[in-house]
């Protein structure tokens, strides 16, 4: 089996990636700009045996971060980039399940060797549905679920699909006058900067929630034609935005914010609905909604599922990579944390020295 490590610029990686249904997570532009973001390196590791093709991209990160200052030697781990990257496999490979397994085995001995401790890996839930089924393995679980829309269906039966109530908030929204309409980002960053840090503020999200507006600025040049704008309009005033990404027939609802004042009136439910409709009308077959914060069913998955419903499984891959440098590390936080190893454990936060327990 042929296993390389690709670059952002190699050739073989955008070659790779359009030979396969992909989304924008697998983009190398994306996975660059994510790796910027939170001071990783961008990779991916690309494995053949025969006519079977397994890509994975991932952000390679240094965790020298880990033990409050301590000195430690060079370990890593890895992390997928902000979304759902996951895994591409051809044709031939999802025929060969021994294939994925061999696969997989050689890329846990390969991080390991590498001194990477552990791999934290979510995979897309609609290109890889029912992986966990493939690869059965402790390390890979599929606990999560995600709101999806069909949009193969006619426009008839995809509006039988929405929530009662959603349907009586449309109709009076439009009476009242808001305007639903797509739009290119570049023209709007900071009009969509300003509302999604004021929804974040609202709710209290964490950090790693704010983007700021040069990235959402790369973020427009980057992935040009695939991102898409969605905002809703009051007499000339954008009170609701939202960014859709589409790929291989693939929509995302990706990031949202809404006004304060206007929290109530519920416009991202007017959005939502109109933009269903024009990912159809653009020959899309499906509509990705995500699920809660933290993979909860909380009101945020309540919400999407006021559209569909239809869910998906989130396959995750949890590997540790490098069982006795894990350990260490895990060790090292416990320490810096003044808490137990059993307590960072029973957490279930991966990688378990980087919980954000505190005591």
């Amino acid at each position: 089996m042929k296993l390389q490590v690709l670059e952002p610029a190699h050739p073989l990686w955008v070659e790779t990636v359009r030979t396969l249904r992909h989304d924008i997570f697998h983009l190398p532009q994306y996975v660059s700009l994510e790796a910027k973001r939170c001071g990783a390196t961008p990779e991916a590791i690309l494995l053949e045996e025969g006519d079977c093709i397994f890509f994975l991209p991932y952000l390679l990160r240094h965790c020298n971060d880990v033990a409050d200052g301590e000195a430690i030697p060079d370990l890593f781990d890895v992390v997928s980039p902000n979304g759902y990257a996951g895994i591409l496999l051809n044709q031939a490979a999802l025929e060969q399940p021994e294939f994925i397994s061999a696969a997989m085995e050689q890329i846990i001995q390969f991080f390991g060797d590498r001194r990477i401790c552990s791999a934290f890996l979510r995979l897309h839930p609609i290109i890889n549905q029912g992986f966990h089924e493939i690869y059965s393995s402790e390390a890979c679980t599929a606990n999560v679920e995600t709101v999806m829309i069909d949009l193969t269906p006619s426009e008839t039966e995809m509006q039988k699909q929405i929530r009662h109530g959603f349907r009586e908030v449309i109709k009076k929204r439009k009476r009242e006058g808001y305007v639903t309409k797509m739009q290119s980002l570049l023209g709007y960053v900071d009009v969509f900067n300003s509302i999604y840090e004021e929804t974040m503020d609202r709710v209290g999200a964490a950090k790693s929630f704010y983007f700021g507006h040069d990235y959402f600025y790369q973020l427009a040049e980057e992935l040009g034609e695939h991102l898409h704008l969605g905002v809703v309009e009051l007499e000339g005033q954008v009170i609701c935005v939202a960014l859709y990404t589409e790929c291989c027939g693939i929509v995302q609802y990706h990031l949202s914010g809404t006004k304060t004042e206007f929290v109530r009136q519920s416009p991202s439910v007017l959005l939502n609905d109109y933009v269903r409709f024009w990912a159809k009308e653009r020959g899309n077959k499906v509509m990705h909604l995500g699920g809660g914060v933290g993979g909860a069913k909380d009101s945020l998955f309540h919400f999407k599922a006021g559209f569909s419903p239809l869910t998906c499984r989130l396959p995750v891959l949890r590997l540790i990579t490098n069982p006795q440098e894990y350990r260490r590390l895990v060790e090292l936080h416990a320490q810096g944390l003044r808490t137990s190893v059993e307590q960072l454990v029973e957490t279930n936060f991966f990688p378990a020295y980087r919980s954000p327990l505190r005591v």
